[in-house]
């Protein structure tokens, strides 16, 4: 089944250059860029969760960016980076509360009967089906963690 949220990106890559906006163009540009690289180097179409995967993966690259150029005191790049984060979560769906992420978790500890840190990769493989591209994963296993020791 052909991708959605590609074909949004594909038609919000016609707006941006009608609109001549450069900077929204660039970031589109680097998206498509990847999703064409995994269709061509897997021989795939690439469905919706194949392009949310990406897009989180995109996501996470900035973050560890920001990080470094915040370090490296340059916060020009840093600005930029954080924009194209912005860019790439128009994509995503709506990103899930705190409140809906901890249901979340405590649903998955019960459904999987964890009861202990040891048992942690079975509520993450869980929870990374039902949760990928609706809540930041390195957030959702930090609250695994924190529920699985307490």
């Amino acid at each position: 089944m052909p991708s959605a949220i590609k074909d949004k990106i594909v038609s919000d890559m016609k707006d941006a250059m009608r609109a001549q906006d450069k900077d929204r163009l660039a970031i589109i540009r680097l998206i498509l860029a990847a999703l064409k690289q995994r269709e061509v180097d897997e021989r795939i179409e690439l469905n919706d969760e194949h392009v949310l995967a990406i897009l989180n993966k995109m996501i996470k690259q900035r973050r560890d960016s920001i990080a470094q150029y915040e370090a490296g005191n340059r916060q020009d790049l840093a600005q930029k980076e954080a924009y194209e984060i912005r860019v790439i979560q128009t994509y995503l769906p709506t990103q899930m509360t705190e409140s809906e992420v901890m249901q979340a978790v405590d649903a998955a500890i019960a459904e999987t009967g964890a009861s202990s840190p040891k048992d942690m990769g079975k509520v993450m493989g869980l929870l990374k089906s039902k949760l990928q591209g609706k809540a930041d994963m390195t957030v959702v296993s930090s609250k695994v963690k924190e529920r699985l020791a307490g």
